[in-house]
This record gives structure tokens, sequence and C-alpha cells, in this order.
């Protein structure tokens, strides 16, 4: 019996997308539909396979996707007037894909690997035999009046020979539907990284359509790009296996999260300037074992900021020295610094002629014609046609020579006459400084929205990688960015979003995994993930900010829980809650004691709770918590991280009121917070002590945490001893209490108040973690695990065998203290905070030796 055939676009899904369609504007090509209105075969065979119908589940999976990247943290750092640390927001991505057929995707793929290799031979020849420059085919005051263009680096050829690595290039579909070069990066091309975590999400929600287009991974292209760098990395016989790091600009920069999440992926240490140091002209890594030799850097700094000794002194970001080590050859750095002058839109009305030079052939994908106004006859050739074109500067706003004001990319057609005049005068002012383009009317891809397929102009950016012996791989795949609605121009940093790209292949889908080889059993004894010194210090600090929060948080909870009570404290418990609410930050110095005011303490320290700008208040130790956490995100898990963030924006999030009061302007209100707060610190107790590898960064994290809490508890009991609160009733409740210790001691000693047990509990029980014996004992054991742990750390602290007897400690002085007691607690204060101060020296700094001129 004959069997009906069928069409994917007679699916309900396909009809409901074509319904759902909103036309593009004339003059664009439509990625969704052809011109006579149908859906194209791959968006055909897409609506085919989703399941149910009117397209029911779209909302559903955008609503997944949104939820995927608040969980995951994946950010995107806003710049505002030019300036980093901008406000974060989440990464803008949507939920259709970009979609490149197999035969589009092979005139790409040939179109970017040959610009790559011509790209390459150009940087070569400019910073070696300068050939082009002498045969006028690319004009010398473009390059050298360009500051890319690293007078330090002339005649130096990188380590391993390859000058770009990697290269990307933003290409725009013209209405006819040719693909067009509009730019290419080479300093430190971003977006592959937000690349692969869009691929993911969006595959995720799309499975069986994924399978049905065909679609090429991305795996074996990061693979390349690592192995194509380690396999050059200058290493001597005796380094063994070469150390490649990925060099950040910090977490300020607008990508910093795509840094960590790359480094993550590719296996590599995270590392900012500050962790880097060169000696006798190599590079090396400050860690916790000692300086350990980086023979490659992967990084996503722009050049001018890499070394403050011979580019820009004022940068705080890079390596000083990195430039002797690159003319030494002793580190290989990709790209290698020297090519931001490529990055020029003038350079692409040179390229054609270059190419043709090169490779003695045209290019196959085309460039934007672009007239460099240096030149005084291109100028003439487009003076009179500005309304028709895009003006572009020629040199980045920050490498403008002095006097000349920062320029804009601007659009012909936008411009009113007056503004086209304006415009045209700064051109013949300084001529150099621009470049005419033609307009490219982008392509709109679809964007799902209020139930709607609208129309987005759209720009992909597609990266190139080198083998490192002259071939170039096109990574089937990229980054969409598409611009916001009715906007002409594609900036992420001007509320655009990005899609997923996806390459079909009419061949075999690469299967390739980036988890590794397995391991034999000789190599796992090699095996050790360096914790640089930069990311130890913040380890350090998270542990003691962490239990700081724990421990301010408990005492104002405390203090607000006795001020309501029915009967107002003592003098001597009023006395010891007026010094630690002083020390500890809670209050401003010189706050009336709650003896000399209650009801003035008890609204200075609930106006200061949530103030995260404060000095040691508790949203501030949150604050500093989460700050020193950001700093090393590839090392925390996502539910981690969330904690941290979850912490602060619970506790400290509500905004304060318009005069500037918190909103936890009752001792209710803010004991209900305070008590969420445990909740979420004891969470992030957990994850610190149950769901982080033991390396030494966890080690020193926890040492932090010990250090904090012997400081605490030691302070806490010497304010206790000094103000005789230990003697009263209520002072002794408030000390077990900041001591989370009221449950132990009620089911050990129910209903007595005697002072020996108290002390055997709070000072000498090594089962107790808030003892200050546990604590010693804890630290000691973790110190003597530290990396080469120098003797002075551990005489910092004696042991506890050598303290006094429990005796001495409750025997009363010839006055009504415990003079051995106050003894004590003083010499564990002060040690904690000696002690913090040597592993910093120790682990921290890796300062060399002083030189004395003279």
């Amino acid at each position: 019996m004959p069997q009906a055939s069928f069409s994917f676009e007679d699916s309900d899904a396909a009809a409901a997308a074509l319904a759902r369609a909103v036309p593009v504007r004339s003059g664009h090509y439509d990625e969704l539909r052809h011109a006579g209105g149908a859906l194209r075969p791959h968006w055909q065979r897409f609506f085919g396979e989703l399941p149910g119908e009117d397209l029911g589940e779209m909302d559903r999976c955008l609503a997944a996707l949104r939820r995927q990247i608040h969980d995951d943290g994946i950010t995107y750092n806003v710049y505002r007037d030019g300036r980093e640390g901008g406000p974060v927001r989440p990464w803008s991505l949507d939920l259709l894909p970009f979609v490149i057929n197999a035969a589009e995707w092979q005139a790409i793929e040939a179109g970017v690997v040959q610009r790559a290799g011509v790209l390459s031979q150009l940087l070569q020849d400019v910073y070696g035999g300068q050939q082009l420059l002498r045969e006028g085919l690319l004009p010398p005051a473009l390059v050298y009046g360009h500051p890319g263009y690293l007078r330090p680096l002339a005649g130096v050829a990188p380590a391993g020979g390859t000058h770009l690595p990697i290269v990307a290039f933003d290409l725009g579909r013209a209405p006819d539907g040719q693909w067009w070069v509009v730019s290419q990066r080479t300093q430190a091309p971003s977006g592959l990284g937000y690349a692969l975590q869009n691929r993911l999400i969006v595959a995720r929600q799309f499975p069986q359509a994924f399978r049905a287009l065909s679609v090429q991974r991305l795996a074996a292209s990061f693979r390349r790009l690592l192995d194509t760098i380690t396999r050059h990395a200058p290493i001597a016989e005796h380094d063994g296996a070469p150390r490649v790091v990925l060099l950040t600009p910090g977490p300020y920069n607008e990508t910093y999260f795509e840094h960590a999440y790359l480094a993550r992926y590719l296996g590599l240490p995270l590392v900012e300037g500050s962790d880097l140091t060169v000696r006798e002209d190599r590079v090396f890594l400050k860690t916790v074992h000692g300086l350990e030799r980086v023979h490659a850097i992967l990084r996503r700094l722009d050049d001018d900021f890499c070394d403050p000794l011979e580019l820009r002194p004022d940068s705080a970001l890079g390596v000083p020295g990195l430039l002797a080590a690159i003319r030494a050859r002793t580190v290989l750095v990709a790209n290698a610094l020297g090519s931001g002058f490529l990055e020029s839109p003038a350079l692409q009305g040179f390229l054609p002629a270059i190419c043709e030079r090169l490779h003695g052939a045209p290019l196959t994908l085309p460039s934007l014609a672009s007239w460099w106004c240096g030149e005084r006859a291109a100028w003439e050739v487009v003076a009179d046609h500005l309304a028709h074109k895009v003006v572009k500067p020629t040199y980045p706003a920050r490498g403008a020579r002095p006097g000349q004001e920062a320029i804009e990319a601007a659009i012909g057609a936008e411009l009113s006459a007056a503004a086209l005049a304006q415009l045209r005068a700064q051109i013949e002012a300084d001529p150099a400084a621009y470049t005419v383009q033609d307009y490219l009317p982008l392509s709109h891809a679809r964007v799902w929205q209020d139930g709607l397929l609208l129309p987005r102009a759209a720009m992909v950016r597609v990266f190139v990688i080198a083998d490192g012996e002259g071939g170039w791989h096109a990574m089937p795949g990229g980054l969409t960015r598409i611009a916001g609605r009715a906007q002409r121009v594609v900036s992420m940093q001007q509320g655009g979003s990005s899609l997923d790209t996806w390459v079909q292949t009419d061949g075999h889908v690469d299967r390739y995994s980036m988890l590794p080889a397995p391991l034999a059993p000789a190599d796992l004894a090699q095996q050790r993930r360096p914790v640089t010194s930069r990311a130890a210090e913040n380890l350090f600090w998270m542990g003691r900010y962490a239990e700081r929060a724990d421990h301010t948080a408990r005492l104002a909870q405390a203090t607000l829980a006795l001020l309501a009570g029915d009967r107002a404290p003592g003098a001597a418990v009023g006395a010891v809650l007026g010094r630690l609410g002083g020390e500890l930050g809670l209050v401003p110095p010189n706050t009336p004691t709650p003896a000399q005011g209650a009801a003035v303490f008890e609204r200075t320290l609930l106006a200061g709770l949530q103030d995260a700008a404060g000095t040691w208040s508790v949203a501030f130790n949150l604050a500093a918590m989460r700050s020193a956490g950001s700093q090393i995100r590839e090392r925390l898990s996502a539910e981690h991280w969330r904690l941290l963030d979850l912490a602060l924006e619970r506790f400290a999030g509500p905004a304060l009121r318009s005069d500037g009061s918190s909103p936890l302007r009752s001792p209710a209100l803010a004991l209900d917070a305070l008590r969420r707060l445990s909740v979420d610190l004891a969470a992030i107790t957990g994850a610190q002590a149950d769901r982080m590898t033991r390396d030494d960064g966890w080690r020193l994290l926890t040492i932090g945490r010990q250090i904090e809490r012997l400081a605490c508890m030691a302070g806490a009991l010497a304010v206790f001893e000094d103000t005789a609160a230990i003697d009263d009733e209520a002072g002794f409740d408030l000390l077990v209490a900041l001591a989370d210790s009221t449950v132990t001691y009620r089911a050990l000693y129910q209903g007595r108040h005697e002072l020996p047990p108290l002390l055997h509990l709070l000072v000498q029980d090594t089962g107790n973690p808030r003892a200050l014996a546990c604590i010693v004992e804890w630290l000691r054991g973790e110190l003597a695990r530290l990396p080469q742990p120098p003797a002075e750390l551990l005489a910092l602290l004696p042991p506890p065998e050598s303290w006094p007897s429990l005796a001495s400690l409750c025997a009363r002085g010839a006055g009504s203290g415990h003079p051995q007691l106050a003894q004590l607690a003083a010499q564990l204060h002060e040690a904690a905070f000696a002690l913090s101060d040597a592993v910093g020296a120790r682990y921290f700094s890796h300062a060399a030796g002083l030189q004395v001129l003279g």
C-alpha cells in the first residue's frame, strides 16, 4: 500500500513558525525564509523536529535557558564611560541558533583560512624583511603610525614561529546572500568561551533538532589550539611537560567569565599579571610551592597592557619584563604581541593586493570596500559620498595622538547635513585618523520574544586556529551577535545579544571530546594542580571573611536578643557588647555602650548591618568574602559561587530607604535576617569543608578560617575576662552563645554556671571546634602540611600541652580577675595576627632580593 510522503514544512510547528515570523525590513537578507516566503530547508527540518504544536515548547525552553545562565553565573561586565568595573549583568543569549548549511560553510572556511594565512605572512614580513612596505603594498605611515605596531619587537621572531595561533573574523551577509568580512581580531580574540557555553545551553534545549541537522561539534578545535601551543612552547630537557597559563586582565574585564570558563575547560591555570614574574628573561608563576617556570601564555590581554616596562607604564595588568622574555624566545605568547595594527579597518583596503602578491590569487571571501583617508587619492574618492558610507577610527581611541579626541564609528545615513559637514571637517583636519567603508545592511536572524519570531541584525564571529606547521583550521561554529531592537550596529555593550552558531556537515560529525587520554599509574604521581600565590591569598581571605561574617552575625544576633529582652543587660555585659561591637565594626568607635544608652546602641547597630561599604559590618564581611571568591571563580563550583552570591544578595540586597537608613529597621526584622544568614553561612561552610579538593589552596582557606576563629574567640575571651562579664550569669550565657556551644554545654553541664566546665569546653576541649585548643591543634596540623613550612610558623602557636592547667586558668589573682586566663587569651589573640602576616609573607609574596645601589 503506498505511503504518503511527509514534508517538514507541513508540520504544525513549521506552519506556526511561518505564521509567527515578523517580516524583515526591505533590503536585508532573511536568514529564516526564502524571498518567496517559505522556510529555508534547515529551518524546515529544525521546526519539524520540535515536539507539540504551535511552538508551545518555546516559552518553556526560553525559561530553561535563562535559568541555566543564572544558575551557571554566566556574566558579561558592562563598561561605563570607558572605565572598567561597571555593572555585571547576566550573559545575553537568545533561544534559536544561527544555522549555516554545509555548502555555505565550505566557502566561509576556505575564505577565512586563506585570510589567516595572509595575515600571518603579513605580520611576519612587517616585523622581518618588510618587503611589502618597500613595494608600496602597505603604507609605512599606516603601520608605523598605529599604536599597535610595537617597535621593541622589530626583527624578533616569536617562540614557536607562529605569530597568530588564533584569528577571529567578523562576517556579515549582504542582501544578495554574499558573505563579507567586516573586521578581524588578532590580539586576543574574545568569544571562544561564550561560543562553547552557548552551544552547551542551546543544544540542550533542542537535542533532536541538533542531531537531525548534523551539527558539527566544537571540542576538536579547542584541542587543536591547546596542542599547537604546547607543541611549540620552548622547553628545556629538564623542564618536563610545558606549563601553559591563561592570562586575564582580571574580574573587572568585560569577558572575565569567559576567561575563567576557558581556563577550566582547557585545564589551564587562570593567572593575572601579578601572578607572573620575569627572572633572567624567563617567566615564572608565583605559587605556594615557590616560583615555577611558565613556557607558554594564552593571553586575553591587549598588547599595550602586557608589559609596563616597555609598553604602557600605567598598566597594572601586565608582567614587567615580558618583552625581554619574548625577545629571548623563552616563552611562547599566543597571540604574539604586535598584531594590533592588523585590526585597523584601514588594512581591509590593502589586503586584496597583498593577497595577490603573497598567494598569487584573489581573496575568496571579500572585504568591505575600504578607503584610508591618510591617502589623499582615497579620501577624494569618498569625500562627497559620506552619506552612504560608514566612517570608522583608523586607530583605537586609547592610541589617539595627543590632542586628538576619541572617535566613534559613524553611519552616514543616520547623520544630518550639519553633522556630515562637521564630520568631513574633522576628517580633513586629520585624515590619517579616519577610514571610510561601504555600509553593509546585515542579514536578519530571528529571536523568540512574546510569542513571535522577531528579526534582528546579525554578525558572525568565526575563529581560525593554526597548527604551527603552516596549516589552518576554522572552528565549525562561532559566536553570533545580534543587535538590539531597531539597531543597525551589533554591540554587546549597547544592549545586543548572542546566538549559538550551528554549522551543518554533509560528512561525519566529529565526536571528539576534550576529555584527556587515560593516565598511566606513573603519571598520577606527577599530577598536581598549581595554586598561584594570588589564588592562595584570595582563598585565605575568603576563609577569613567567611568566619568573620559568621562571628559578627552571631554577635549581632545575640546583642539584639539581649537588648529586646525583658531585663536590660547589666553593666559588665553592656561593656562587653560595646567593646566587641566596636572592635568588630558593628558600631562606630565611641558609640555609647548599651549601659550608657541601649536605644542609641541598638539603632546604631541596626543602621550599619547592611552597610557593605562600612568597616567589618556584617554586610561588609559578606561583600569582602564574595569579592575574594570572584577573583578565583575558576576554582569554585557553580553551586559554591551561587552560595556566596546569595548570602550577600539575601542579606544586603534590599535597597536602603530614601533617608539612607537600613530596611532592617526593627530588631525583629533584623533577627529574622540574621537567622536566615546563619543558614546561608552554614551552607557556605559545608561547601568549603566538604566540596573542595584538599589541595594547598583549600588548606590555606582552612588556615584563614581557623586564624580568624582563633582571633575572634581569644579576643572575646579576653574581653569577657577583662570586664568580669565571665562571672555574670548573662555574660556566661552570651560567651557560650558566641562560641556556638550552647547545645553542647547544656547537654554536658545542665543548669551549671561554673567557670571550670566553661573553660574546659571553650579552651581545652580538643573535640570542640570552637575551643582554643582544638583551633590551635588544627592550625598546627594544616600548617605542617603546607609546602616547606618554615619552623617559625609553628613556633607562633604554642601547643596546648604547654598551656597552663585548668586549675591555673580558673585561679583568681590578687584582684578579681584570672591572670593566667587573661595572659593566654592575649597571647593567642596576638599570635593569630602574627601568624596571618607570616603566612602572607611566606606564601603570597615572592619579592626578589633587594639590590643596594652605590
